[in-house]
């Protein structure tokens, strides 16, 4: 689990939401600052404009395609019949029965063997977010087909998991012991008890984006599966219902969740987040009133973030709130509040801010938040980064930063640049991205991966032998898990190949799942010749 604990091993959860650790330095410190990160962006854009395009265009086709090859390798339960990744096999198949519930299915977060609610939530509304901005580009790479069965394994298991209205099984499995044992899926040997939010016990940050997802998730069936996609909007509605009506945080009820997936934004970004997506899916006013209404309470224009991540959402409802239609709009002047923090998340990405509020980076170029799995913030900021450019250029707009003005184009290119650091155009010459390019990491941190198949060893590996044979062992992993994005390099663009290396050799789903509209959205864009511009004005 990235972002979460080990072992004897510290949290390191730090949620520095303004890079409140930059130090302070006198004005003349800060020109020169601010002319060095000039200087970066402008040689990142320059290089990209100057290298030839069978260099700097990548095969950003493959890359979607692994990325999401790479949910099936991280499926739980009954396994089906098309099943591309080979050395997986059925696991989880008792889920929920000491609970009396089926709770057989859904998604291992990482690369271990526990089901976490809330990021398997959120890994479900940033493909479904994907698929409504992308279908199209996605389909023109033959992937639409798996793309809706990566959602619909995830939503399947909410549909289980929500067994009553007020009721959601939030989590499978306890860290603690997960963690205790090196085991592959197929030989889980540790507890399985299953965890839940009710009226007593609620939840409103897990409850909230699993009404997201599955409102998002909606709104990508409605075409080829309407029955589907209606009864993902009810079970949407009673969820949001439930964790607006019984508010408080999912890991105050949840203790097992604490240590690895706490809510330390609260539930209130959820709340916005969950009732934007209910309008977006509805196109009941409801939703739109509540996230009005609730925009300076709950922090939707007044918090200025420079991270969007599963447990902070802010940045995304800012965007999307900004993207809404303003003709006519009653409530113009809180929409174009939102629209200002998004403003400010987008500046503070490409170094554009006036304050020191702006987003680090490595030697390299690489926008850097933090040391442990800092790839799912660079991977979610490409994400808004791209579906920004596309609203910017569908209004005829450009951003206005406190330091100048940026064209979309410009907006792209830095996206572009960050998917391309990712796929191998580093300092390292190592691709992040498993799996593709001659150069990616061998040794991931993911118990699946790193032991050898059960259809090719079927005798049980028990709790410790998983450690004493293959946790230590310096070769490669015997699997390949294809599309995975590890963790990344550190502030000075190194990476260490080494399994025990948890901050930056295990991957998440969502750090792919952020991926799949930008991979798709650059193949299709260069298919059609619709190459951006690459140099600032």
């Amino acid at each position: 689990m990235n972002g979460h604990n080990h072992p004897s091993t510290p949290v390191y959860l730090r949620k520095d939401r303004i890079e409140g650790d930059r130090r302070n330095s006198t004005t003349m410190e800060r020109k020169r600052k601010y002319t060095i990160y000039d200087q970066q962006w402008v040689s990142v854009i320059s290089i990209f404009a100057l290298l030839p395009s069978s260099f700097c265009l990548l095969d950003y086709k493959e890359a979607l395609s692994k990325s999401l090859l790479y949910f099936e390798a991280q499926r739980s339960g009954k396994l089906p019949y098309n099943q591309r990744v080979s050395w997986r096999h059925h696991s989880g198949l008792t889920d929920g029965l000491e609970q009396g519930v089926d709770l057989v299915g859904g998604y291992y977060d990482a690369g271990d063997n526990v089901k976490f609610g809330l990021p398997m939530a959120f890994t479900i509304t940033l493909l479904s977010w994907a698929v409504i901005e992308y279908g199209k580009e996605i389909a023109a790479a033959g992937e639409f087909s798996h793309a809706l069965e990566a959602i619909k394994w995830g939503t399947d298991f909410f549909i289980k998991a929500h067994t009553r209205p007020h009721v959601l099984w939030v989590q499978v499995g306890d860290g603690g012991t997960d963690h205790y044992c090196w085991q592959r899926p197929e030989d889980m040997a540790t507890s399985r008890r299953s965890y839940k939010i009710d009226e007593k016990h609620p939840g409103s940050d897990v409850a909230a984006e699993t009404a997201a997802a599955m409102a998002a998730a909606s709104m990508v069936f409605r075409e080829t599966n309407s029955h589907y996609a209606s009864l993902l909007l009810t079970h949407a509605q009673q969820l949001f219902e439930f964790g607006d009506k019984f508010r408080g945080q999912y890991d105050e009820s949840v203790g097992a969740a604490k240590g690895y997936y706490p809510s330390l934004s609260g539930y209130k970004d959820e709340l916005l987040w969950g009732a934007l997506w209910l309008y977006k899916a509805t196109d009941n006013e409801y939703y739109l009133n509540y996230v009005v209404q609730n925009a300076k309470s709950f922090g939707g224009i007044t918090w200025t973030i420079t991270e969007f991540s599963w447990d902070v959402k802010y940045a995304a409802i800012q965007l999307l709130v900004a993207k809404l239609p303003m003709k006519g709009r009653k409530h113009f002047e809180i929409i174009e509040e939102y629209g200002a923090k998004a403003e400010y998340y987008m500046c503070a990405n490409l170094n554009m801010n006036q304050n020191s509020s702006n987003v680090r980076r490595t030697p390299g170029g690489l926008l850097y938040i933090r040391r442990w799995n800092n790839l799912q913030y660079v991977s979610t900021a490409v994400f808004l980064m791209t579906v920004y450019y596309d609203h910017l250029r569908s209004t005829g707009r450009v951003l206005n930063c406190h330091r100048r003005s940026v064209r979309p184009d410009d907006v792209f290119a830095f996206a572009k640049s960050q998917v391309d650091y990712i796929l191998g155009i580093n300092p390292m010459g190592t691709s992040y991205l498993v799996g593709f390019g001659p150069k990616y990491p061998q040794r991931v941190h993911h118990r699946a991966a790193s032991i050898v198949s059960y259809k090719r060893e079927k005798n049980f590996i028990g709790c410790m032998q998983g450690y004493f044979t293959y946790f230590g062992c310096r070769d490669p992993n015997p699997n390949v898990v294809i599309g995975a994005v590890v963790g990344g390099p550190d502030m000075n663009d190194q990476f260490e190949d080494r399994r025990g290396n948890y901050m930056q050799s295990e991957a998440c789903t969502y750090n792919t799942a952020s991926l799949v509209g930008p991979f798709a959205k650059l193949y299709y864009s260069i298919q059609h010749k619709d190459i951006f511009a690459t140099r600032l004005s």
